[in-house]
């Protein structure tokens, strides 16, 4: 059984208080803010002097992190972590449900597909990983709005012309709003035909690592209509599966942390934008 390591633990915390204070911090300092003995806190330091990810002012002798942290969670975030987890939770849900499973981020007013399985019909839904959706017609969109406020919700939704692509399209603000605001009070929403005629998606949202994203199930609206609970029930499972278990593990990695400071119709998913066998629909009115 995996265990917790006090030292890893101690180094997070550290930098965590780096980011609140926004100033050079002497061991001392260091000391009093994390509740840990100077003597601990100063081998803790050391350490990461030696390796480069902090720097010591010569006359004060205060410490702060250097770029080279900067760096290397740049390396990393390039490479985007989040895809391994979206990927696999894309394929549980094409698995639970025979449809386009995709897992999407809000960019600056529109949606981008992080990761996606294309379902196993002749006719599916099909986008390619790095598309860009309309937010307005978007499922994976609306569903990340919900999880939001209001007023974040209002913001992102001006951020791009609302174009109409095609019948159930909604273009008007307060609909909008009001189509958010629904899927936030019951944690899913359902988009049928916003954003290209015959498909609809349904998706919902939760947060990895402190940041919303969202998961739905796309395919041609009949089949979707035919299996709307399955949809669903198999959203809420991968859902509690993905986000549920991120949530805890970082629970998980904040208590010792903490301890260490301390005591030392409405709505819908995905993209609805869409396509056929072979042949990808051009991504909702992306700007």
């Amino acid at each position: 059984m995996p265990t917790i390591v006090p030292a890893a633990a101690r180094t997070m915390t550290l930098l965590e208080v780096f980011a609140r204070e926004k100033r050079e911090l002497s061991n001392s300092d260091l000391a009093r803010l994390m509740d840990l003995p100077e003597s601990s806190c100063s081998d803790l330091l050391h350490t990461l002097h030696e390796l480069g990810y902090l720097l010591r002012t010569a006359r004060s002798r205060r410490f702060y992190p250097t770029a080279r942290l900067l760096t290397v969670a740049k390396e990393i975030s390039a490479s985007d972590p989040l895809y391994a987890v979206g990927a696999e939770a894309c394929e549980l849900l094409r698995d639970r449900t025979g449809e386009t499973g995709l897992c999407g981020r809000l960019e600056n007013g529109v949606v981008k597909v992080i990761a996606l399985s294309e379902g196993r019909h002749a006719l599916r839904y099909m986008q390619h990983v790095g598309d860009k959706l309309a937010l307005h017609v978007s499922a994976l969109g609306k569903a990340i709005l919900a999880a939001g406020t209001p007023e974040e919700a209002a913001r992102q939704l001006r951020l791009k012309p609302l174009r109409v692509l095609a019948s159930g399209t909604l273009t008007d603000l307060a609909q909008l709003e009001a189509q958010v605001e629904r899927a936030r009070e019951q944690g899913w929403i359902w988009v049928e035909n916003e954003g290209s005629e015959g498909l609809t998606a349904v998706a919902v949202a939760g947060q990895i690592g402190g940041e919303t994203l969202a998961l739905s199930v796309a395919g041609l609206t009949h089949r979707m209509r035919d299996q709307r609970e399955r949809c669903l029930e198999a959203l809420q499972e991968v859902k509690a599966i993905v986000f549920r278990k991120q949530a805890a593990e970082g629970a998980t990695r904040e208590q010792p942390a903490t301890a260490a400071a301390s005591s030392s119709q409405s709505s819908s998913p995905a993209s609805s934008s869409s396509s056929r066998r072979g042949t990808k629909a051009s991504p909702p009115a992306e700007p």
